[in-house]
């Protein structure tokens, strides 16, 4: 984890390095921040930050990921052949004909070349509303296929047992899991995080170019990663 921050900290330095031997400005910007004396924290206050910060957690993130999870059970529930004759509420379709299915496998193509599957590139554009919505996408679309197993697998297990279509390789390898540790590093992943970019820049030129920008990178490393340890 360590890493991952010294990486990302690294990437904005160069981006930053990058933007300034590009763009001309005609202000010179400076930053003055006034920083507290350091003591040592109590366990007190330690207590306090951790739980407000839980609270913060399952009151933010949590609201997005249930509404989220939600949807996606609905989407992975039903697909056309639900509405062919009426509602076939009774009627088990497969998750690959499924809207999600159909979604992902529109998709695929696209993630592909960083070892994802279908699945996972539904993970990918879901957390675009919040990164911690990744897991239970794949919690999700994985409960689908196996409500009706009495003992049901926990999420681990499930992740370890998936196939690619085509090839029959494992999903999740030691080049997935680096592949993706890497793509979240610079991907702008974030809906609120470009609100704040607009509100601050008073428009959508630095959002939306923000976004373009740090996704072709992630895209582009995650891709460097997945080949250096495939």
């Amino acid at each position: 984890m360590l890493g991952l921050y010294g990486l990302g900290v690294l990437g904005a330095i160069l981006t930053a390095f990058l933007l300034k031997s590009n763009i001309e400005t005609q202000e010179r910007s400076l930053l003055v921040m006034e920083l507290p004396p350091y003591r040592i924290p109590t366990m007190y206050n330690l207590v306090i930050l951790i739980k407000n910060a839980i609270v913060s957690f399952v009151r933010g993130a949590g609201k997005i990921i249930f509404s989220i999870s939600i949807v996606l059970w609905l989407l992975a529930s039903f697909g056309k052949e639900s509405f062919s004759n009426g509602w076939h509420l009774e009627a088990h379709i497969p998750l690959e004909e499924s809207f999600i299915g159909n979604i992902g496998k529109g998709i695929e193509p696209v993630v592909a070349p960083l070892g994802y599957d279908w699945k996972i590139g539904i993970a990918l554009i879901t957390s675009f509303a919040a990164r911690e919505v990744f897991v239970g996408t794949l919690a999700t679309i994985y409960s689908i296929e196996e409500s009706e197993q009495e003992n049901p697998m926990s999420i681990k297990e499930k992740l370890l047992l998936q196939k690619h279509d085509k090839t029959g390789q494992p999903v999740f390898t030691k080049a997935t899991g680096l592949s993706l540790l890497i793509f979240y590093v610079f991907a702008l992943q974030c809906m609120s995080t470009i609100a704040a970019i607009k509100r601050e820049t008073n428009g959508w030129k630095w959002a939306l170019s923000s976004f373009a920008y740090m996704g072709v990178l992630a895209y582009a490393s995650a891709w460097v990663v997945y080949r250096m340890f495939v």
